[in-house]
């Protein structure tokens, strides 16, 4: 992909169909997906397959062996720590193509020490309380789309 609108990290993700339904988000945004490992799950996963649809073939991913290792390969671009840990509303934020969203591993988040040495590029989705997160794939569902809203659905 030459021009990627954002691309979207999990961080050890553990859930294969969350995967595979944001690997069609980022098909149908033409957004990247970066993984970090390791994974609970291989890619061959039929829960990956299902969730992504015929779509798959079409997803520009690239996995990495390490957070060091992901964060070697942007050192220019602007990382969003996405995490309920955290008061910064998603929609304060003014985004820009090639934006980086982060989101950890379904059962845990992203880890604290990420999150405190990158504080003041955390963001939350707001909630009620009477959940503690929202769906993983859902939350990049709604974080990658108001991100590329506010670039005009710009492709």
């Amino acid at each position: 992909m030459k021009n990627p609108t954002f691309r979207i990290c999990l961080y050890q993700p553990e859930m294969p169909a969350n995967t595979g339904n944001i690997g069609r988000l980022c098909v149908g945004s033409n957004a990247e997906l970066h993984i970090i490992k390791p994974m609970r799950f291989m890619l061959t996963d039929k829960l990956v397959k299902r969730a992504g649809l015929d779509y798959w073939p079409k997803l520009d991913i690239t996995l990495h062996d390490s957070f060091d290792d992901f964060l070697a390969k942007f050192p220019d671009n602007k990382i969003f720590y996405c995490t309920t840990k955290t008061d910064r509303k998603f929609t304060d934020v003014k985004y820009q193509r090639g934006d980086i969203f982060m989101f950890g591993p379904e059962s845990r988040g992203i880890p604290e020490e990420i999150l405190h040495k990158y504080r003041s590029q955390n963001i939350t989705i707001p909630m009620s309380d009477n959940i503690r997160s929202i769906n993983l794939a859902n939350s990049v569902g709604i974080v990658l789309y108001e991100a590329w809203r506010q670039i005009d659905f710009d492709l």
